[in-house]
């Protein structure tokens, strides 16, 4: 790896995923952060916090007090809301529900955004312009793999 530490933004699709199951990539990618693997670390935005905020207190209310609980484990970087600016720059390029998003991981200069919106995300992802790759919570699992085993072998 060129880098020490890799980032990762989530998206919210892959934090509600991973909660919501105990298995799956999501799932894996969650429980990797609260390890706190010392060349991995997370970020989403706070729009992503918002969104996922409203998605559980609507359909899973209960859920809420554990879900903050668990968030707050993973030890996220939460990048701000992006400005007007940045959103319009980005206008045009993927759906406008998703341009926060994607701002939100220019701004926190990640290495990988993942997603579970394969559609949503598919026109900025073949335009391959960022700094960052936009990976599947799987392709994410896949890439990481053999630093996660060197990890493990060494303890």
């Amino acid at each position: 790896m060129a880098k020490n530490e890799l980032k990762v933004f989530l998206d919210s699709n892959v934090i509600l995923s991973g909660l919501i199951s105990d298995r799956g990539s999501p799932r894996i990618i969650l429980d990797l952060l609260v390890l706190g693997l010392p060349f991995l670390s997370g970020a989403t935005g706070e729009y992503n916090i918002i969104e996922i905020e409203r998605n559980v207190k609507k359909k899973v209310p209960k859920l809420l007090p554990l879900y903050k609980k668990y968030v707050a484990s993973l030890k996220l970087e939460i990048i701000s809301l992006p400005s007007p600016k940045a959103v319009n720059r980005l206008s045009g390029c993927i759906a406008d529900k998703d341009i926060p998003v994607l701002a939100s991981a220019i701004k926190g200069k990640v290495d990988f955004l993942v997603t579970g919106d394969k559609k949503d995300f598919a026109k900025a992802r073949a335009k391959d312009e960022y700094s960052f790759k936009i990976v599947s919570p799987t392709e994410f699992i896949e890439i990481i793999l053999p630093d996660v085993l060197k990890t493990m072998r060494t303890d």
